[in-house]
């Protein structure tokens, strides 16, 4: 029986023994979800990195018509998908090596925006902490960000809020399904995130509960979404310890608010500045400074380049049109886009990069010329 793809592609974040890296092999060998689960077990387990156990489990998923339920939940309550392959997928988590196969969202959320800043912290925060979050939030609004935290009490709301406050999307990244929100205090401030053009992302179905082990998984995509990492206050063995450094594995800028010695809520930024995981910042014009966004840009789409070059092939525009000139993208991440072979892929980005139109970068990235 054939399903819709969408029921495919949730049906591939089921399946016991493959996670998020697995995932991605598949689709990079087979383009699609409905392609994987229609590979023959031959060809599944010589794979790399996926092999007999891991092809058994994909041939013997026969879940599907249980994940309906999802399928009606998602028409219903009009939420968002961002599946790995889909152009609308976020930009910055495909760098990383683990990106989440699909993504559920709730709003009219941009998560390619120019600017996203996550701006995390503990729970349970100083006066001095909500209050430097909120200006610091306050003076970020000229410079079009987006402000990316995790919906928590503390810190996050406080940053949640402050982007209300003064005109900025804000997107809560959430540790459980979409049929609830968590903490229930704040369902109102989550209505109006959505309202104010941003909004809640999980990669969790619709009924799952907020439980322990899915917080270090929500925390991943905070740091992986966004441009950098503010810590504003948090224990050495907090949350956003774990967000911090997530975020310096994947190369994202950390930054962190100093404390007084010996007060709990500062620990944890002052052990990421002492050992070199982030850079002591004490105000938003060093943030600023640092990041490089002193002056407000605006990127060219990429449209925009490719009425300069006339004379390329169909399959050339179509990388061309994958490519912006203020973000490099990974070669894996224009195969997966594209739908292209990886060879072809190869053999069009280096005629692209000899006609003058893209330039290559170290690390397999390219960008617009």
């Amino acid at each position: 029986m054939a399903y819709p793809e969408l029921l495919y592609q949730i049906a591939l974040t089921q399946v016991p023994q493959i996670g998020d890296v697995h995932a991605r092999i598949l689709l990079q060998h087979y383009g699609s979800a409905s392609a994987v689960f229609g590979a023959k077990m031959s060809e599944l387990e010589k794979l790399e990195g996926i092999g007999t156990v891991r092809a058994r489990a994909l041939r013997g998923f026969s879940d599907f018509a249980a994940l309906e339920k999802e399928l009606h939940f998602i028409e219903r309550y009009s939420v968002n998908t961002y599946f790995l392959t889909d152009p609308s997928y976020p930009k910055r988590l495909l760098q990383c090596y683990d990106p989440p196969v699909l993504l559920f969202g709730k709003g009219d959320i941009d998560l390619n925006a120019q600017r996203l800043v996550a701006v995390v912290g503990t729970r349970h925060p100083t006066d001095y902490g909500r209050r430097w979050t909120e200006t610091f939030v306050e003076a970020l609004a000229p410079l079009g960000v987006t402000i990316v935290s995790g919906l928590a009490f503390g810190i996050d709301a406080a940053a949640h809020k402050a982007a209300l406050k003064h005109n900025i999307p804000t997107i809560g990244v959430v540790g459980h399904g979409l049929a609830r929100v968590y903490p229930q205090e704040h369902t109102a401030m989550a209505r109006n995130m959505v309202r104010a053009g941003g909004g809640l992302l999980t990669e969790f179905l619709s009924g799952t509960d907020p439980d322990k082990h899915n917080f270090p998984l929500r925390n991943r995509i905070v740091a992986g979404l966004s441009d950098c990492v503010v810590v504003v206050e948090t224990a050495e063995k907090g949350g956003s310890m774990i967000t911090a450094r997530v975020a310096d594995g994947y190369n994202r800028d950390v930054f962190a608010v100093p404390g007084r010695v010996g007060d709990k809520q500062a620990g944890g930024c002052n052990l990421l500045i002492r050992t070199n995981k982030a850079q002591l910042l004490t105000s938003a014009e060093e943030f600023v400074e640092a990041m490089g966004w002193n002056e407000r840009t605006v990127a060219t789409p990429a449209v925009q380049q490719k009425s300069l070059f006339t004379d390329l092939s169909e399959p050339e525009q179509q990388l061309l049109a994958l490519l912006s000139d203020d973000q490099s993208i990974h070669i894996d991440e224009l195969n997966l886009r594209s739908g292209l072979r990886t060879s072809e892929v190869a053999a069009l980005l280096l005629e692209l990069e000899l006609k003058g139109a893209v330039r290559s970068l170290p690390g397999k990235q390219y960008k617009l010329a």
